[in-house]
């Protein structure tokens, strides 16, 4: 039977709507699909664990008070005696150098402005004289500058140097301590208290921790740390004088500070420097209130041997070492991997902690970053970058039109 008009009408429109709706499907269907970005890829990452080293034997001296440190190390490795604050002595004077030369600074290897003495400074001579005080001789008309009085008071710990140095940059002791005060505030140092530029006075007084962290101070300073370090000065018109501790260049020991009260004992502000497989690392230490320095001296060697020995170069990463993998549904695949090889250096049995974090990956190039590696050691964090062992590219025109489901 013939077809009437209207089927034929009917058959006509459906033929022409229906391919405009495959060519307006199209249309939309072919750009999405071929420019749509892909799924992220999220990595399948690796635990990874880190066995921590030997615990470490430290002997500190039973008397008086004692703390041992690191630079890098927020917390001390050790400590023992009183925690209350004890005549520092001479190491004063590591705070007056720092204080001056914070009002004062020099750069390394600079001599600074010529300082000039006068009676005043003789009379400052005989005060100490009297007070069997540490003193170097001094003359009227003597002229030395910044740098040489700063080692005069570091060196052979001279204690009338050091009130003639706080007098040309303050004007008086008096003016001197209130600026001292407010400088160890700043610096965190709550427990320690100055009351004049020497140490003479028992009423220096500060804590072990205190201690340590003005030992970190000083090395922190490359004037004091190179002065601090150096055996035996010639100053002209004064002499040659010898470094006042006895352990400089031993086992390691390269500063700081002695300090003798002939009512409370001997002190010393020691740091040290050691090589452990490929780190380095500087100890500061202290010890207060010691029979005499031979003894003091004797200490701090058995102390150093354990507290040297107590770290440990642990191994961290591998270059090249899988820590994670990206599985694309396309087919590129790719390891996660550390991009250097790294190690640290690691106090006694520190708990070592490590955590992954990756980016979600759509399309990228061999080594290219894509996440990190964090190991916790302490109060310490040491991050690895982890980059990709292989490119990853788009899948194509075929499989992006056959596989629409995956890119959105």
């Amino acid at each position: 039977m013939p077809l009437s008009r209207r089927q034929i009408y009917r058959r006509r429109r459906i033929t022409v709507f229906g391919g405009l709706a495959l060519v307006i499907a199209t249309a939309f269907y072919l750009p999405t699909t071929l420019l749509a970005p892909l799924q992220a890829q999220a990595a399948t990452v690796i635990p990874v664990s880190v066995a921590p080293g030997a615990p470490a034997t430290v002997a500190l001296p039973s008397y008086g008070a004692s703390a041992i440190g690191a630079v890098g190390y927020d917390q001390l490795l050790g400590s023992a005696g009183t925690s209350d604050p004890l005549p520092m002595a001479s190491i004063s004077k590591v705070i007056t150098a720092l204080v001056v030369l914070e009002a004062k600074p020099l750069a390394v290897d600079e001599s600074g402005p010529d300082i000039s003495f006068t009676q005043a400074d003789v009379d400052l001579y005989h005060h100490y004289l009297a007070l069997n005080g540490s003193i170097e001789p001094v003359k009227a008309g003597l002229v030395l500058s910044e740098l040489q009085v700063v080692q005069m008071l570091l060196i052979p710990s001279a204690n009338n140097y050091a009130a003639s140095l706080v007098n040309w940059a303050f004007g008086s002791e008096e003016e001197f301590v209130p600026v001292a005060q407010a400088w160890l505030a700043k610096n965190g140092m709550t427990s320690t208290t100055v009351v004049e530029p020497t140490g003479i006075d028992p009423a220096n007084t500060s804590t072990a921790a205190d201690l340590v962290l003005l030992g970190k101070l000083a090395l922190a300073n490359p004037v004091v740390t190179k002065i601090v370090s150096t055996d035996t000065i010639k100053i002209p018109g004064v002499g040659t004088m010898k470094n006042t501790n006895a352990l400089l260049g031993v086992d390691g020991v390269d500063g700081l500070k002695t300090g003798t009260l002939e009512d409370f004992g001997a002190n010393l502000l020691f740091s040290a420097n050691y090589t452990i497989g490929t780190n380095t690392i500087q100890v500061v230490g202290v010890v207060l209130g010691g029979k005499d320095h031979d003894v003091i001296d004797k200490d701090i060697q058995t102390l150093l041997t354990g507290v040297s020995a107590g770290f440990h170069e642990v191994p961290l990463t591998t270059k090249g070492a899988v820590y994670g993998h990206y599985d694309t549904p396309w087919g590129d695949d790719a390891d996660l991997v550390a991009a250097t090889t790294t190690s640290a250096l690691v106090w006694s049995d520190t708990p070592v902690t490590a955590l992954v974090t990756t980016k979600p990956l759509r399309l990228a190039s061999a080594g290219d970053e894509a996440g990190s590696l964090h190991f916790t050691i302490g109060d310490r964090v040491v991050e690895v970058p982890l980059e990709l062992s292989a490119t990853v590219d788009d899948p194509g025109v075929v499989w992006r039109l056959t596989n629409p489901v995956a890119l959105f």
